[in-house]
């Protein structure tokens, strides 16, 4: 048999269908460290084709496209583990390799913004599904914020799909002479200049969502960019700085231990998991902004490839017991096709080019 010349085979063979009909339909598998195609059609009739007679050479790049995937997927983090990000990464990982049938291997490259973990999907080879990148809100501020990207965002990088989004919730030092954001804004124009507000890091969307408020309220506070919001907590809590945009998930048991106060949730509407905090469209029309959480692939990764990727992954958030896990941190599970994913990027680069161009936020 075929199978005997093939001394290591893969325990699970890469198959492909090359061609169907109504009468018969011809089958083949690649053995491992092999230059040679078998091929046998359904009544397993083998016969093999070597790569150097070309006889079906320009035929073979397009059999590996069909049945993905063929090995080991990487999905990369471009962010240090702990968080929102690497949770859903962790979640999507286990599903994934359920549906898929291969080990999905989550790795971690954080570094200038999400930059570094980014740049090594968009320069990964080939492009064929098997390096996916997890993308933050940061994947569309940094194309502005950042005088110049090893890569291309638009060109370089094709979206799989908005997986999730999370509510960014602004919160106050206990003594806060403002409990609201109606009375944060008049605090604001009272005083210009003098209120602070701490976010993660110059970049992310806590620090732009500041920015959004000056521009859309039309006040002055001032930034306290920190190195992570675990460092920024400590000083809200001793009111040395006057306020803070982060994570609900992250914000809520400091707020329901009373070491920091809430003054409103920045997403369409109100959350299911705190009701009471109000939405800040409820007083400052307009004024939305979440962290989202989404995926690409280098560009010229096929586009079936694409697809079923964003298929599979909205079949894992349809799984009744990851959609538990990801309400306990927050996440609404969106799942849009490709097509809108890529549409989004762009509409949000936009929207974040023009933020910091009137804020001045520049980072290296």
């Amino acid at each position: 048999m075929i199978l005997d010349t093939c001394f290591k085979i893969v325990n699970d063979p890469t198959r492909f269908t090359l061609l169907s009909g109504s009468n018969v339909s011809l089958y083949g598998f690649m053995c491992q460290n092999d230059t040679t195609y078998h091929f046998f059609t359904m009544k397993r009739r083998p016969f093999v084709v070597s790569l150097a007679t070309g006889t079906w050479l320009a035929a073979l790049p397009a059999l590996a496209q069909l049945r993905f995937p063929n090995h080991a997927v990487t999905l990369v983090v471009p962010n240090a583990p702990g968080g929102a990000i690497d949770i859903l990464a962790r979640l999507l990982e286990q599903r994934l390799r359920e549906i898929w049938g291969q080990p999905v291997i989550v790795v971690y490259k954080p570094g200038a913004g999400t930059v570094i973990g980014t740049d090594f999907v968009a320069k990964s080879k080939p492009p064929d599904g098997h390096v996916i990148g997890m993308v933050i809100t940061g994947h569309m501020i940094n194309p502005s914020l950042r005088k110049s990207l090893p890569f291309d965002t638009l060109k370089d990088l094709s979206g799989v799909t908005l997986v999730a989004t999370s509510p960014i919730v602004m919160s106050a030092r206990p003594d806060l002479p403002a409990n609201t954001l109606k009375e944060v804004i008049a605090l604001a124009k009272k005083e210009p200049g003098k209120l602070t507000y701490a976010s993660p890091g110059i970049g992310s969307s806590m620090h732009l969502a500041g920015e959004l408020l000056k521009t859309t309220a039309g006040i002055d506070v001032l930034h306290a960019p920190y190195n992570g919001a675990g460092q920024a907590y400590p000083d809200v809590f001793a009111g040395r700085v006057d306020l803070l945009f982060d994570p609900l998930f992250s914000s809520l048991p400091h707020i329901k231990s009373g070491r920091m106060k809430a003054i409103a949730v920045l997403s369409p509407q109100r959350e299911s998991i705190a009701p009471e905090i109000p939405a800040a469209v409820e007083s400052l029309p307009g004024y939305v902004v979440q962290s989202i959480f989404g995926m690409v692939v280098p560009h010229g990764t096929p586009k079936e490839t694409i697809q079923k990727i964003r298929d599979d992954v909205v079949a894992a958030l349809k799984v009744p017991e990851l959609k538990a896990r990801m309400a306990e941190i927050a996440l609404t599970p969106v799942g849009n096709q490709p097509e809108e994913f890529d549409a989004f990027i762009r509409t949000e680069i936009d929207r974040w080019a023009k933020v910091v161009k009137a804020s001045g936020a520049t980072a290296e």
